[in-house]
Order: structure tokens, then sequence, then C-alpha cells
């Protein structure tokens, strides 16, 4: 699993080197987040200091939410987008604090899921590897995950990859099939690709949004 997390991220450190100032300034698919600002988090998250994080919650009464929204955009602020890249190009292979303490599915899961919201916003490719986006769905249907909750999302549906050959769920349940990178995009809780995606399951995973 660490192989793949390192394939991906090494894939988005190609993908964040081509986007323009204009690009990183536009709206991303994490509700009032710019482009940048996912970046910013995805740099941050190697490299914070647990102290850091955990004093930012105390601030903010306990909230994870809130003191992630506030160092982030704090971090932003402070830092060029060829800064971040910088950032998570020296990180991603030692990650310190918040990021040592993330298991390899869970961590693969989210770079993948912080890509496609900005890929998926600018309207672009993310190119996943269909080792990666596998790897990622089934993470994201079997892996408990506090923070997004994809599993319970999933649940009682039959998801099917059309570009992978990914399927999961009984033969019998409602069927919501597309291509990989809108399913993952979907469980992770964006509806932005959910245009995408088609079958009698759909309005089931859309209520759960």
């Amino acid at each position: 699993m660490r192989d793949l997390v390192r394939r991906q991220d090494e894939h988005f450190l190609e993908f964040a080197s081509s986007l323009t100032d204009d690009e990183w300034a536009a709206p991303s698919l994490c509700a009032g987040w710019t482009n940048k600002d996912v970046l910013s988090h995805l740099a941050l998250g190697l490299q914070v200091r647990n102290t850091r994080l955990l004093t930012e919650m105390a601030r903010q009464r306990g909230s994870f939410d809130t003191a992630n929204d506030i160092l982030t955009r704090t971090h932003t602020q402070r830092h060029s987008a060829a800064e971040l890249i910088g950032q998570f190009d020296r990180g991603h292979d030692s990650p310190r604090g918040v990021g040592r303490l993330l298991p390899a599915p869970l961590l693969l899961g989210d770079h993948t899921v912080h890509h496609l919201d900005i890929a998926l916003a600018l309207g672009r490719s993310a190119d996943l590897a269909p080792e990666v986006a596998n790897a990622v769905l089934r993470v994201e249907t079997t892996v408990p995950n506090p923070f997004v909750p994809a599993r319970t999302r999933s649940r009682n549906l039959r998801l099917t990859a059309t570009d992978t050959g990914w399927s999961t769920g009984p033969a019998g349940r409602p069927q919501v099939s597309g291509p990989a990178d809108a399913l993952i995009s979907v469980l992770a809780g964006r509806g932005h690709a959910r245009a995408r995606l088609a079958g009698p399951g759909l309005p089931m995973l859309a209520a759960r949004l």
C-alpha cells in the first residue's frame, strides 16, 4: 500500500506542477476552499505537529474541522503554490506529525480524493492509475474513516467502476456504475461528479451525501 501512496503522490506532484496561478485561485470541490487551499492542506498534513493541531482545536472548543480550516488558510496565505508543492514533495516520503498517524490506506484515500477535488473542479482528468483507483475504492467501501463516511454511503449498494473493472456488493443490490474517479469523489461526499454516475441505486447514494 505504501508503494501505491508514493505512486499517487508522485502523480499528483506532476499534475500540480502543471497548474497556473489562475487555476490555483479557482474554487475546489471542498466547500469554501480554493485549489491552493487544498494543496496547502495536503502539504500541511505532512508536516504539522500534533501539538499545534491540538492547541488550535482547544482554541476552537475541540472542533477539528474549524482548527483544520484555520491552519490551512493561514498556511495558504504564507506560501506560494510553488512553495507548497515543494513542501508536499519533501514530505510525502517521510511524513511528520499528523501525517505519520494516518495508516497508509487512509492516506492514499485522502490524497487521491483531494487530487480529484482540484482536477474535477477544473474540468480536468486526474488520470488515476487503475491500481490506485481500485485500491481507493476498496478502502472507501471497507475501511472505517472517522472523517469521510464513504463505507456507510456504499452500504447495500452494488458499485461498479466501468473503466477499471472494480465492483463490490451483491448482484441483487441497487446498482450504481460510472468511472472510478467519479465513484471515489461521490463516495467522499462530493456531489459534483454525480452526473457521471448511473443506475437505480443512484438516488439512494445521492440521499447519503
